[in-house]
């Protein structure tokens, strides 16, 4: 846990707005399907009615397979996408309402850090250039002022002063990942997410990142949605951590208690699935069959029924609702919290009773 999520929590004085920071609900990012046409209209439904809160100060993990819709959910948090349809409040603003000049402004609070350092940085500029453009963008400081800030910043991430006139195809996967946090930084961001931001780094350079990542945290006062499918590096670096599958967050809650105690089939196939440094370690695991249904034709239902070994017949028609199975966490299936009939045909005559 952060340093300042620590020191709130223990003294209790977390209030309620500080707790939903920023608040997402029923979030949904739409794509226009391969083939569609305006006569047979298809889409993808990479994120679908997705809803959550990130809390000042924290970390919040977000794992699952490729393809689930992770990367999506993080740009359309800070609208690099426009969402389709929901509600993302950032600090009681409404981001989907604000115009052109008003998100602009709001961006010098919300920063990405991209997967592929090499495809976000410019080729045809150097890494002063890079840095500098951010203040040159909001007109912050004079030129000298703005060269004194990117060279603070190559230094606080680690780069020596020889770099700022390097292009980036001189430079190696790390280095170019740290001017991207680098930019990252440049505005004294409050947000930012990271999208699988070592997955493409060797492994030694993975844990440099990690460790630089979590310095700045400390040292800004940053906020993280740290997207990865590394269940590893997310139980390291996170306070909390979401599971997302299809397009949905399946559960969510403190690491620890997703990590040990895992409520959602998918979620529990995901920690069974982290190799063990501990030969002595008897881990069972859980081998999901089939594969992930098609995003553009989404199963009804739970989405995960069609792979999951608790499905009954509720699982097939409706969709279950994040439940809470122990204080702060939630699971979305049927029976976990208490709320479902042992019996999976009783519960769905209940329903059609209702």
């Amino acid at each position: 846990m952060s340093r300042q999520a620590a020191e709130q929590a223990a003294a209790g004085t977390q209030r309620p707005e500080e707790q939903k920071w920023m608040q997402v609900s029923g979030l949904k990012k739409y794509f226009p399907a391969a083939g569609s046409t305006i006569f047979n209209r298809r889409y993808v439904k990479a994120v679908d009615d997705v809803s959550f809160d990130i809390r000042q100060g924290e970390t919040l993990g977000l794992v699952g397979e490729s393809g689930c819709g992770k990367s999506t959910l993080g740009r359309t948090l800070i609208r690099l996408y426009q969402p389709t349809a929901g509600e993302i409040l950032f600090d009681g603003k409404d981001l989907g309402s604000l115009g052109g000049r008003e998100m602009k402004d709001m961006r010098r609070r919300m920063q990405f850090i991209f997967q592929d350092p090499s495809a976000s940085l410019n080729p045809r500029k150097t890494v002063r250039d890079i840095l500098m453009e951010p203040y040159r963008i909001h007109n912050v400081g004079t030129e000298k002022e703005r060269e004194e800030r990117a060279r603070f910043l190559m230094d606080r991430v680690g780069l020596e002063s020889y770099y700022f006139s390097r292009y980036p195809h001189e430079m190696s996967g790390g280095q170019k990942q740290r001017v991207g946090i680098a930019r990252a930084l440049a505005l004294r961001p409050e947000l930012i997410v990271c999208d699988e931001a070592v997955s493409a780094l060797d492994v030694s350079i993975q844990a440099q990142v990690i460790n630089l990542l979590e310095e700045l945290q400390e040292e800004f006062s940053l906020t993280y949605l740290f997207i990865s499918h590394n269940l590893s590096i997310v139980h390291h670096i996170s306070d909390r951590v979401a599971v997302m599958y299809l397009g949905k967050i399946v559960e969510i809650g403190p690491h620890d208690a997703i990590y040990e105690r895992p409520a959602h089939p998918y979620s529990q196939a995901l920690i069974a699935a982290i190799p063990s440094g501990d030969r002595r370690e008897d881990r069972e695991r859980i081998l999901l069959t089939g594969d992930v249904p098609s995003p553009v034709n989404p199963p009804a239902g739970c989405r995960f029924h069609t792979r999951c070994q608790r499905c009954g017949a509720i699982c097939r028609q409706e969709t279950p609702p994040l439940r809470e199975v122990e204080k702060d966490h939630f699971a979305a299936c049927h029976f976990v919290g208490g709320s479902a009939a042992a019996d999976p045909e009783q519960q769905i005559t209940a329903s059609a009773e209702k």
